[in-house]
């Protein structure tokens, strides 16, 4: 029997699992991130939903932080080249910009061959109305505790709108 043309389930089961590179290209163990609810964001500086994102990630973030809430933001230059600046650039543009806390990751691609892992990981858990596609900047990944996903929200859903989850994955409702 030969082996069939379509790819492997993958065997990663947890976010935790995966190792991911930081803005100066120092790896970070996601598994430092166990116990903690996730939302995962592809970002970009440059896009027509930056500005609500970014503000209201932030204001989310501040909210939750202290009770096991962690946002890990991801920037993606794969969308009209909304993110053209150096992964050191975004996280300067997130931090004093829009006073951003959380972690901004090495920037990586999210669609094609040369997807990062750990977005392999995050769209074969959960599909959209594309399929596995990301559609566009700031689609989210809501992630629990246990490293499993748990929802995905498309670039038109704004994060105020899925604090309910956020609150729900948290253990609050």
């Amino acid at each position: 029997m030969g082996l069939s043309a379509s790819s492997p389930a993958p065997i990663e089961t947890s976010i935790h699992q995966f190792t991911v590179k930081d803005v100066r290209g120092k790896e970070v163990d996601l598994s430092i991130y166990k116990g903690k609810v996730l939302l995962v964001v592809n970002v970009a500086s440059k896009c027509g939903f930056t500005e609500v994102n970014y503000t209201q990630l932030t204001e989310l973030y501040n909210k939750y932080k202290d009770k096991d809430f962690e946002i890990l933001a991801f920037p993606c230059n794969q969308f009209l080249a909304q993110e053209p600046g150096t992964s050191e650039e975004v996280k300067e543009f997130a931090c004093t910009r829009y006073k951003a806390e959380y972690p901004v990751f090495q920037k990586v691609k999210v669609n094609g061959p040369n997807t990062a892992p750990v977005y392999r990981f995050l769209k074969a858990s959960k599909w959209s109305i594309c399929g596995t596609r990301i559609k566009w900047n700031f689609t989210k990944f809501l992630v629990d505790k246990d490293g499993k996903v748990i929802a995905r929200y498309g670039p038109m859903t704004k994060p105020f709108s899925i604090e309910s989850d956020i609150r729900k994955a948290l253990g609050e409702v």
